[in-house]
C-alpha cells in the first residue's frame, strides 16, 4: 500500500510540474522536449507531417465570421487559404499556378455556377456574371453557362480547347462593355452570339488558340481600342464575326471551315489599321468569306496577306466596296491584298493607259514661241485603270496615280503628229511633266525628252519613255516644244500613254 501511495503521489507532482512549466514558458513541444524559444507550439518529426482542417471550397466560404489569419486546406483547389479581415476575403497561400497567382479560380464541370461564381453573379446584379478584374478563371471541362458573362478585363482560360468548353444554350455568351482575354477554349452559343461586346472605344480584347463551334452567330465586337484574334478555328456556325469601329484589328491565322454559313468576317465603321494574316476561308454555297460592302473607312492602312480563299461559292469569296472602286476588284486604295483565290490589290500593281479619242476632230495647236512648252491637246480615253486616274481627271492627256504609297513607274508614250507650214524642217522636243495633287508643277522629267526633226505635210511618230517616282495624287501630262524653225502648227493624229 505504501508503494502504491507514493507512485500515485509521484505521478500527481509530475503532472503538476508540467502544468507549472507550461504556464511559466507558454510553450508546448510535440516530439521535442526543447521547443524553440520563439514558438508557442513546436512540432518536430522526421517521419510524419501535420494536418490542418481540410474542407471543400463551399465549406470554406461558409465559415461564419472567420478570424483574421484562420487557415484551412481547400480540397477542391488543392491549396492552403488564410482569411484576411482587412480585405474581407480568403487569400490563397499556395497554388499550382506558376508564380503563385493569388487572383485565380478554377471552375469545374461539376461545380454549381451560382455557388462558385456567387460574388460575380452578385456583381452582375443577378443578370450576368461580372468577372473580377485581373482574375484568371480556369475552365475545367464542359461548363453549361446559365447567364451571360462580362469579362471585365479578366482572363478566361482552358488547358485543352478540345476538353475545356463554355456552352450557352440560349442567348449571348460574352456581353458588356469591357474587354479581357479568352484563351484555349471551345465556345458555343447555340441560339445567340458568342461575343456581343461594345467596348466604348478604350478596351482591349485578346482571343486566341480556341474554337468557335455550332453557334447561331459568332458575334459582334465594336468600339474597341485593340482586338487581337490568333489561331482560332470556326466550324458549323450559322453566321460569323462583325467588327465595327476598332482602332487596331489584328486577325492572325483564322481557320474558317466549309461548314460555316453566312458571312465569315464583316468590316464596318472606322478603323485605324487592319491586318489579316494567314489562315484560310473555305467558302461554300451562298456564304461570304470577307465583307467590306458597307464601305468601312480606313484612316491608316489595311493589309490582308497569305490568306487562302477557296470553296465552291462561284459568286465570289469577297463582298467588295459598293460601288466597286475598280471593275473586277474588291477593295479601295487603303488596302494591300495578296491572297490566293482573290485578285491581288496593292500599290505595286497600279497601272493605266490613255489614248486619243479619234472619233473626234483631230486636235490642232501651235507653238507660239521657241522653247515654250505646250501641253499636247485632245480628249483621251482611259482604259485598264487600277489605282490610277479615277479621282483626278484622266481626260485631256493626263494620267494620275491614286495609290497610297510612293512608288516608281515606267511611263511609255507614242505620239503621231503632222507639222504644217512653209518654212521647211522644224525641230520639236516631246517630254513628260509631273504635277502634284494640287495641280502644281513638281518637275519636268528631263530623262523623257525626245527630239524629232519634223517635216511639214508628213505624219510622223515619236516614242517617249521615262522612269519617275510618284506620290499619291501626282499625275503626268505630255508636252511638246518648238526649239528650231518656224512651223508653229501641229495636228495630233494619235496619242497612247501607259504607266505601270
Amino acid at each position: 500500500m505504501t508503494q502504491s501511495y507514493f507512485s500515485i503521489k509521484g505521478c500527481f507532482f509530475g503532472v503538476l510540474f508540467l502544468m507549472i512549466t507550461s504556464s511559466i514558458y507558454s510553450q508546448v513541444g510535440i516530439g521535442t522536449v526543447t521547443p524553440n524559444a520563439s514558438s508557442v507550439l513546436d512540432v518536430t518529426s522526421t517521419t510524419q507531417g501535420m494536418l490542418t482542417p481540410r474542407m471543400t471550397s463551399v465549406q470554406r466560404t461558409a465559415i461564419v465570421s472567420p478570424a483574421d489569419g484562420l487557415m484551412v486546406y481547400d480540397t477542391d483547389l488543392k491549396s492552403f487559404f488564410h482569411y484576411n479581415t482587412t480585405a474581407v476575403n480568403w487569400t490563397r497561400i499556395s497554388s499550382d499556378f506558376s508564380g503563385g497567382r493569388n487572383k485565380f479560380k478554377r471552375i469545374k464541370s461539376t461545380d454549381v455556377l451560382a455557388t462558385v461564381l456567387a460574388a460575380e453573379k452578385a456583381a452582375g446584379g443577378g443578370s450576368k456574371y461580372l468577372l473580377d478584374s485581373g482574375t484568371a478563371y480556369e475552365i475545367n471541362g464542359t461548363i453549361a453557362v446559365d447567364l451571360p458573362i462580362e469579362l471585365n478585363n479578366s482572363y478566361v482560360i482552358g488547358i485543352d480547347s478540345g476538353d475545356d468548353k463554355l456552352v450557352k444554350a440560349t442567348g449571348d455568351l460574352f456581353v458588356g462593355t469591357t474587354g479581357g482575354s479568352v484563351r484555349v477554349l471551345t465556345l458555343t452559343a447555340t441560339a445567340g452570339k458568342v461575343f456581343n461586346i461594345n467596348g466604348g472605344g478604350n478596351q482591349n480584347l485578346i482571343f486566341r488558340d480556341s474554337i468557335i463551334l455550332n453557334s447561331a452567330n459568332v458575334g459582334t465586337i465594336e468600339n474597341f481600342s485593340l482586338v487581337f484574334l490568333s489561331i482560332v478555328q470556326y466550324a458549323g456556325n450559322s453566321n460569323g464575326f462583325t467588327f465595327n469601329t476598332i482602332s487596331k484589328l489584328l486577325l492572325s491565322n483564322m481557320g474558317w471551315f466549309g461548314n460555316n454559313a453566312g458571312t465569315f468576317e464583316k468590316i464596318e465603321g472606322t478603323f485605324g489599321l487592319i491586318q489579316k494574316q494567314g489562315g484560310f476561308s473555305e467558302v461554300n454555297g451562298t456564304a461570304i468569306g470577307f465583307d467590306v460592302s458597307s464601305n468601312p473607312i480606313i484612316n491608316g492602312d489595311a493589309v490582308m496577306e497569305s490568306v487562302v480563299f477557296t470553296g465552291s461559292n462561284s459568286a465570289g469569296y469577297i463582298r467588295g466596296y459598293t460601288p466597286a472602286t475598280y471593275l473586277g476588284y474588291n477593295f479601295n486604295n487603303n488596302w494591300s491584298v495578296r491572297c490566293a483565290g482573290i485578285p491581288t490589290e496593292v500599290d505595286a500593281a497600279a497601272s493605266g493607259n490613255i489614248y486619243l479619242n479619234r472619233t473626234l476632230t483631230a486636235p490642232v495647236f501651235n507653238h507660239p514661241s521657241l522653247n515654250q512648252g505646250v501641253k499636247i491637246p485632245g480628249t483621251t480615253i482611259a482604259s485598264n485603270l487600277y489605282r490610277m486616274g479615277i479621282t483626278t481627271s484622266s481626260t485631256s492627256n493626263r494620267l494620275a496615280y491614286l495609290g497610297k504609297k510612293s512608288r516608281s513607274f515606267t511611263i511609255a508614250a507614242s505620239v503621231a503628229f503632222e507639222a504644217s507650214g512653209s518654212s521647211g524642217n522644224t525641230d520639236y522636243i516631246f517630254y513628260f511633266q509631273r504635277f502634284n495633287a494640287a495641280g502644281l508643277l513638281v518637275s519636268r522629267i528631263i530623262s523623257s525628252e525626245s527630239f524629232i526633226d519634223a517635216n511639214s505635210g508628213f505624219i510622223q511618230n515619236i516614242p517617249i519613255l521615262a522612269n519617275v517616282q510618284m506620290n499619291s495624287g501626282d499625275y503626268i501630262e505630255l508636252f511638246s516644244e518648238r526649239i528650231l524653225g518656224n512651223d508653229k502648227n501641229m495636228t495630233i493624229r494619235s496619242v497612247n500613254v501607259s504607266m505601270q
